[in-house]
């Protein structure tokens, strides 16, 4: 079996530089523009900026934790690692796809992996009206913001705001409120992931809104719409010991 070239990057911490001099003083690596794969080493964050920034050539990435929670990364193990990305599994993600337009007429459109979520900016409660492949299902929410998350972000910002997980391979995603004041009981939905769902921002002047694609983020939001976008892949790299779908569901049995 041919092993894969790889090349690193590393997160801007004293861990993960360490981190990514010591692996290439270890293996021999190929310039990142030339690399079937790329060893990211740090937290989620520099994943999901990894992620984006190979979109257009379509590589894996293989995660090594240097950071905190470190939810889509591997545990950290210099041994070995050629033989480790040659027997790694790979998870192929697609994303959200947000398009938002200003009051003032801007648009922005923008890939999410984790969320696309919609943020008041003042200390009004934003009112927005949601809708579903066309068809109004709620004409008022009273709320902080709103979020749509894919399964593999489910674990991330949604289960902060008490949103459900989503397995990997469900083909759904989570819409959920981030402090729903009404109607107050309202805890979300999940939608097939072939929703196309939009939020048309009520009285935004007095009461602004932003939307935020993973770090991408358009002010004064007048209107949103999101769908996933099946003609982008992305490919995660995991231990075959500890994949990305037993992680998930280790998390929903976590006290």
């Amino acid at each position: 079996m041919t092993k894969p070239s790889f090349a690193f990057v590393a997160a801007d911490t004293e861990e993960a530089e360490a981190a990514r001099k010591s692996l290439e003083n270890r293996y021999t690596t190929v310039p990142l523009a030339q690399a079937d794969i790329v060893v990211a080493l740090g937290g989620d964050g520099l994943m999901i900026e990894s992620l984006h920034a190979t979109i257009e050539r379509g590589v894996s990435i293989y995660g090594m934790n240097c950071g905190t929670v470190g939810f889509l990364m591997n545990a950290y193990n210099e041994d070995d690692l050629p033989a480790r990305l040659a027997r790694a599994e790979r998870v192929t993600l697609h994303p959200l796809r947000m398009t938002a337009q200003s009051v003032a007429g801007d648009k922005v459109d923008a890939l999410a992996i984790n969320e696309v979520s919609l943020l008041r900016e003042s200390r009004q409660a934003a009112w927005v009206r949601i809708s579903v492949d066309g068809v109004m299902r709620m004409a008022e929410l009273i709320c902080d913001g709103i979020l749509i998350s894919t399964p593999a972000g489910s674990t991330a910002y949604n289960l902060s705001a008490h949103g459900p997980i989503i397995p990997i391979g469900t083909q759904l995603l989570a819409l959920t409120p981030i402090s729903a004041f009404r109607p107050r009981r309202w805890r979300g939905a999940l939608l097939p992931n072939t929703a196309r769902v939009t939020f048309d921002i009520l009285n935004p002047a007095k009461r602004p809104v932003s939307a935020t694609a993973d770090y991408t983020e358009l002010r004064d939001v007048a209107r949103v719409e999101i769908c996933e976008d099946p003609s982008v892949s992305l490919h995660l790299l995991f231990d075959p010991e500890h994949n990305l779908e037993q992680r998930i569901l280790q998390e929903q049995f976590q006290p």
